[in-house]
């Protein structure tokens, strides 16, 4: 039996990253990690060689695999594939897409052109001089003070790519409020842009348009629900997620979790559920950073 640890810092960011979440495998047999669609922009320091990844699994565990020991990864539509080796570490960010211009110094839209980017092409060279300051470190809080302290530096330099649109801005807090089961008419209307000038600013400020956005935000929180209930030790009541999720119905919810995971939720939990118990969608011990 292999080991599994992850610990969950608590960001002190201004909402610029929304999870830190530090982790440590051991003598586990390698296998292909999903990394799922999310509202949320991925920024992974690894702690333990590079990360190999694809947008298919013959990509992933192939020659042409993505391979990088810093990780930045777009907003997408369909579930990125990761080699999980044996033994691995490092730190997974989930990074709001409107801080993409503060923290990144790009739009989130910017990384669309590609599932995963090279952190170095995006961060520069200051970015892989954290990374081995972080692995020379051993406890978990020390490396969350210091990427939270590199970050912060990062906010603060006067030449961030600009700034994003206020009508964006509420459009994306707007969706959040309603969990992505408002409309894009309702959006449009209260931001008093039509939906035609929004969904072209919206997109090229975050690669996607508000309606993929809303379905986006909606899974995750069905998703988060699914993931609470095994936590709790209970069986997921899935028609009830969808109603509560704001899905029309218990098959429209199946279709998103087909195209965001490759497979039905049942099957998924049963991918995940050692994950899920392990901590990895959420549990485990908190830092605040």
């Amino acid at each position: 039996m292999g080991s599994q640890e992850f610990v969950r810092a608590v960001p002190r960011l201004d909402g610029m990253v929304v999870s830190a979440v530090g982790y440590r495998t051991a003598g586990q047999r390698p296998t292909l990690h999903k990394g799922l669609p999310s509202p949320y922009l991925t920024l992974v320091f690894s702690l333990d060689g590079d990360i190999a990844s694809g947008v298919t699994p013959g990509q992933a565990t192939g020659a042409d695999a993505v391979r990088t020991d810093i990780v930045v990864g777009g907003l997408h539509q369909s579930p990125a594939y990761l080699v999980s080796p044996e033994h691995e570490a490092g730190i997974q960010l989930a990074v709001h897409p409107l801080a993409a211009r503060t923290l990144l110094g790009l739009p989130a839209a910017a990384l669309t052109g590609q599932l995963v980017t090279a952190g170095t092409d995006v961060l520069g060279a200051r970015a892989a001089e954290v990374r081995e300051r972080l692995c020379a470190l051993d406890r978990w809080e020390d490396r969350f003070a210091l990427l939270s302290a590199y970050l912060r530096r990062r906010a603060a330099d006067e030449r961030a790519a600009g700034s994003v649109r206020p009508e964006v801005a509420e459009a994306w807090a707007w969706l959040g409020r309603h969990r992505g089961a408002g409309t894009v008419g309702g959006l449009s209307r209260h931001v008093a842009l039509s939906e035609r000038r929004l969904t072209a600013l919206f997109r090229a400020e975050t690669g996607l348009s508000p309606k993929q956005a809303a379905r986006l935000m909606r899974f995750e929180h069905a998703k988060a629900a699914v993931v609470r209930s095994v936590t709790a030790g209970t069986g997921p009541d899935i028609a009830r997620v969808a109603a509560d999720s704001g899905y029309y119905d218990h098959s429209h919810l199946v279709r998103d979790f087909r195209q965001y995971t490759g497979v039905s939720p049942t099957r998924w939990l049963a991918e995940e559920c050692r994950n899920i118990q392990a901590g990895a969608h959420g549990a485990g011990e908190d830092w605040d950073t």
